[in-house]
């Protein structure tokens, strides 16, 4: 992994973080994942006209992806009613890692070195595991649900990021991937909640746009650099080091959200920080 390359995941985890939240502190999840993927679809439709194609071998990979990042979708909208931010959102990143680097063994061919795959069991299993242990706070116990819910969205997380690692690499153009990926997942959410609300739809989502599309907005820069770096490094130290996100999100939890840091936090932000060194270490 180039420091290029590292750099665009690090600014991606940052992003991530940013559209999550935006989606998080809107209460009505359904009005805040409409306008994410509407906005996402606005864009995708955008920058398709210039785009090239993505070539035929990536089209399976397209429709797997999309139907896999729905499923994420209602699987993040989900966490985000039951717990809070900052549990829900380090569970669900902090799963995705360990799964990625199976996955990308099994059906990739990538088999990590001994460096890597220590860097993504330390910074996931400290991050998931002081999730569970109590990061809302010390007396908490977990609401397993909300933990069950986010332990989903990061197997779905897994999912996704594996095929769309095949996938780009098909495509011949990451900005055409990212494009038609846009439009393709962009029309489930919309299309339920005017199923849902029907002509109450368009005055609910008013008050909330200007936020949901900077949310689509983050979204579609942050899954971008992330698709088109690993066009450029292998998939499983990108999946992890991406996760470096939860650190961005623990921060937001405390100055937005008025979640207690406490020492979990620190904690796993530190334990994150040594996985990523490991990760790092032959590059």
């Amino acid at each position: 992994m180039t420091p290029l390359v590292a750099l665009a995941v690090l600014v991606a985890a940052v992003t991530h973080a940013g559209w999550n939240a935006i989606a998080h502190a809107i209460k009505d999840q359904l009005l805040s994942f409409t306008l994410i993927s509407g906005g996402g679809l606005l864009i995708g439709a955008a920058m398709a006209l210039f785009a090239p194609f993505p070539a035929a071998a990536a089209w399976p990979y397209l429709l797997v992806s999309a139907a896999l990042h729905v499923a994420y979708m209602l699987l993040l909208m989900r966490s985000f009613t039951l717990g809070d931010f900052g549990q829900m959102y380090p569970i669900a990143r902090g799963t995705a890692p360990l799964v990625v680097t199976v996955l990308a063994a099994v059906f990739v061919g990538e088999r990590p070195d001994a460096w890597a795959t220590t860097g993504v069991v330390v910074a996931s299993t400290g991050l998931v595991g002081l999730a569970l242990w109590g990061i809302r706070g010390s007396g908490t116990r977990p609401h397993w649900p909300a933990i069950a819910a986010a332990l989903c969205t990061g197997l779905a997380i897994a999912g996704y990021t594996t095929v769309d690692g095949v996938g780009v690499r098909a495509s011949g153009s990451p900005l055409g991937y990212v494009a038609w990926l846009m439009i393709l997942e962009g029309l489930a959410i919309p299309a339920y909640a005017y199923y849902r609300r029907r002509s109450e739809l368009a005055a609910q989502l008013r008050p909330f746009a200007v936020r949901g599309l900077l949310g689509a907005a983050l979204s579609v820069v942050a899954y971008g650099l992330v698709l088109w770096a690993q066009t450029r490094a292998p998939l499983a130290p990108i999946a992890a080091l991406r996760e470096s996100s939860i650190i961005v999100g623990a921060a937001i939890g405390t100055l937005f959200f008025k979640e207690r840091f406490g020492a979990p936090r620190i904690a796993a932000a530190g334990l994150m920080v040594v996985g990523i060194g490991l990760m790092l270490h032959t590059s």
